[in-house]
């Protein structure tokens, strides 16, 4: 057969993701908070979205005729809708200022309208000033080091290193670059910034600029005079502390049990993060997306949040008025590509708030045990489980369950709590929740005796005899230390320190 070239027309179909549909699919993912900020920005872009409450706000305002008739401040509020003074409101009640408003004892003829001058809360309903810009921000950790450092330290050159110094610290106080790199960075030897470190390290908080926990320590017990070469050697052996090893750590540092203790007590009191009190970020509570309550029927009932679900309309009166004054095509394409954009925007918000709840159902369907019995009872559940449950794909239940949290009558917990793996059930009976796992093994630990510790052997013998499930030593081990739990050897340890 020649080879020849040729035309040919052939058809076919594929799937492609528009810009749209890929927004769709990253809104599902976004967390309340990243969604309400998307939308305020599409607000702003789009002027044909509108905000479903804003109408009903602005409704609800009662003309001022009304206000009058239940209002018993009626007569200090003068024609202009502006307060009037201290002095002429207690006038209107034929007393003292000071029978009215006591706080004005010894300021006289100081009026409210010279304290809100008009525009700035003088117009009665008008803005008043945002008093949280008057509120002193948090001093960090930096701008109070900062402040310590001229004083301590005179020379310029060194005023550069200490501020390099107080940049590379972390959130505790730590010190997290080597004076060797610092020197290199600078462009001076490492022993100029010894010196330098070894000035700031008398700042306050005590025990900030420490390389690690036995300098920090170090530091707070100079700073006590409590630094002595018996607590210097404590100090080295820190990990014989942590593994209550108290017999070697006697040995090495030539102490007995009491003096050990009464290290111990002092060590106690000291502050391992000192820099944790300048932590001035903001803690965000967490907001559920979803509530699982009990049926008045039986079963459970689940409800999205609706104070976190954005509310937007799509405003065509508004843009049938403004499309019928375009003078070119470019600002008739313009409306044209915003009302499309919030047409697509209130249908995706609309989609993912029935997606999230259509999964949130099938979780609380599959997990019923949970919720009836507690954690003992969770199954093992996979993200194909749900998807094949609900006609969906893995990659959306997926991205529905990211950031999203459910509250439940046994508390609050992230949806990605309940897919948990399968362990093969000895017995044959149904595969046991590692979460539940997880839950039987610290139960096991906290009832251990002093002179009975389980080792990870003894409690997979004890899960396999008791509850039929076949898991391994490894496994044991490695539940136990995600759980942050120590062996069974410092376990001993701990338990025998506390009853001496």
């Amino acid at each position: 057969m020649a080879l020849s070239p040729r035309l040919e027309v052939r058809q076919s179909q594929n799937l492609t993701l528009t810009p749209q549909l890929m927004q769709s699919i990253r809104l599902l993912q976004l967390s309340h908070l990243e969604l309400s900020a998307f939308v305020d920005a599409e607000l702003l872009r789009n002027p044909l979205l509108d905000r479903e409450d804003a109408g009903a706000e602005a409704g609800d305002a009662l003309p001022r005729e009304q206000d009058t008739e239940i209002n018993p401040y009626r007569d200090v509020v003068d024609h202009g809708g502006r307060l009037e003074s201290a002095v002429s409101i207690a006038n209107g009640f034929d007393t003292d200022v000071t029978n009215v408003f006591p706080e004005q004892t010894g300021q006289d003829s100081l009026s409210q309208a010279s304290m809100w001058p008009q525009g700035k809360g003088g117009d009665f309903g008008a803005e008043a000033p945002d008093l949280d810009q008057f509120v002193s921000s948090a001093i960090s950790l930096a701008d109070h080091l900062a402040e310590q450092v001229g004083p301590l330290v005179k020379d310029p050159a060194e005023r550069l290193i200490a501020r390099n110094l107080i940049d590379n610290l972390d959130e505790r106080g730590y010190l997290t670059a080597s004076c060797e790199q610092i020197a290199e960075q600078l462009g001076t030897d490492a022993a100029q910034v010894e010196i330098v470190l070894g000035k700031v390290q008398g700042c306050d908080p005590v025990g900030v600029f420490a390389r690690d926990l036995a300098e920090c320590l170090a530091i707070q017990l100079k700073d006590k005079n409590r630094l002595d070469p018996m607590m210097a050697g404590l100090l080295k052996h820190l990990d014989l502390v942590a593994n209550h090893d108290f017999a070697q750590l006697s040995r090495a540092i030539g102490a007995d049990r009491e003096d050990i203790a009464d290290m111990l007590a002092e060590i106690r009191e000291l502050d391992p993060r000192p820099g944790r009190a300048f932590d001035g970020a903001p803690i965000q509570a967490v907001v559920p997306d979803v509530f699982v309550k009990p049926g008045n029927g039986g079963g459970w009932q689940i409800e999205l949040n609706s104070d976190v679900l954005p509310k937007v309309l799509v405003n065509r009166a508004y843009y049938a008025t403004v499309s019928k004054k375009t003078r070119d095509q470019s600002e008739k394409s313009f409306l044209v590509d915003c009302l499309q954009t919030a047409n697509w925007l209130t249908k995706s918000l609309d989609q993912r708030a029935q997606t999230i709840l259509k999964v949130a159902s099938e979780i609380v369907k599959q997990q019923d045990g949970f919720f009836t019995y507690g954690i003992s009872h969770l199954r093992p559940m996979t993200l194909k489980t749900v998807a094949g449950a609900i006609d969906m794909h893995e990659s959306t239940v997926s991205r529905v369950t990211a950031n999203k949290y459910m509250a439940t009558p046994r508390g609050l917990f992230e949806m990605k709590y309940f897919f948990t793996t399968a362990l093969t059930s000895s017995s044959g009976g149904e595969d046991h929740s590692a979460e539940a796992v997880r839950h039987r093994i610290r139960q096991l630990i906290d009832a251990e005796k002093p002179n009975a510790i389980l080792s990870d052997d003894t409690i997979a013998e004890i899960l396999k005899k008791e509850q039929g499930i076949e898991v391994a030593r490894r496994t044991v081990a490695k539940y136990r230390e995600g759980m942050n739990i120590p062996s069974s050897v410092v376990r001993r340890r701990q338990k025998k320190a506390q009853m001496a």
